[in-house]
């Protein structure tokens, strides 16, 4: 019999040890319980060592926040979630550092708007809380088929967060495309949250140049600040400048 490894993740110890031993109970899965993020990344390095990985995580969407707080809004297309204790945070990590697990996110409520951020990060499914555990192991092993799970009530919302995502993108990058190479490797070291003397020593360039670039930079791309440039960067999917191994030209190469 194929064995299915199952790590639960939630700070709510209760609710995680409950949903352990009902899991547990089924013949053809294995589960272990975790009760933050880093405990859970943690748990995914030892299996990884030990030669036994997982296979799927159960997530907490809420996982770290303060009972009853609202989630904090994100605009849509702006990528996955910085790091953090948040669930949808966990599943992005996840995702870079163990492509191979598929990650379920445990909601409380339905919300459109995070499911599709969820689904953005690299979530393969977003599962209501007090779901049957039918319902919940029937999504566990959907995924493992490559399959995406979404409650029907959901679907017509996530279909228009992730379409807004989308055309925030190709907006994003329609302007990102009208900068010139000198100013896009300003943009990069702005994205990489160097200031206006560290971009002008890596770049080779004065204060004053490199201001000038910046003011050009905010101009073409419609914004009043360096935090929307970023933001806006960010959805056009520019890299941030590679501080260790970037090789930069001299300024009169590029300007």
């Amino acid at each position: 019999m194929v064995r299915i490894r199952v790590l639960v993740v939630d700070d709510h110890r209760i609710f995680a040890e409950s949903l352990a031993a009902a899991l547990a109970a089924e013949p053809d899965v294995d589960v272990s319980a975790a009760g933050s993020g880093p405990a859970a990344l943690r748990c995914l390095e030892r299996a990884v060592a030990e030669g036994r990985r997982f296979d799927v995580l159960l997530v907490d969407a809420d996982l770290g926040t303060v009972a009853g707080a609202v989630p904090a809004q994100r605009e849509p297309g702006a990528g996955p979630p910085p790091a953090g204790p948040d669930g949808i945070a966990l599943v992005a990590g996840v995702r870079v550092a163990h492509p191979g697990v598929r990650t379920v996110v445990l909601a409380e409520r339905d919300d459109p708007r995070r499911a599709a951020l969820a689904l953005q990060a690299g979530a393969s499914g977003w599962v209501a809380k007090d779901c049957s555990l039918s319902r919940l192991l029937a999504v566990v092993r959907g995924v493992l088929r490559e399959e995406t799970h979404l409650p029907p009530a959901l679907l017509t919302g996530v279909l228009r967060e992730l379409t807004a995502a989308r055309k925030h993108r190709t907006d994003s990058e329609r302007l990102v495309e009208s900068l010139t190479p000198r100013e896009h490797e300003v943009l990069r070291c702005m994205v990489a949250g160097l200031g206006r003397k560290d971009v002008a020593a890596r770049l080779f360039l004065s204060p004053h140049t490199v201001r000038t670039h910046m003011q050009n930079v905010l101009g073409k791309l419609g914004v009043h600040s360096t935090l929307a440039a970023v933001a806006l960067a960010r959805r056009a999917g520019v890299r941030p400048a590679d501080l260790a191994g970037d090789v930069v030209e001299r300024s009169g190469q590029l300007a």
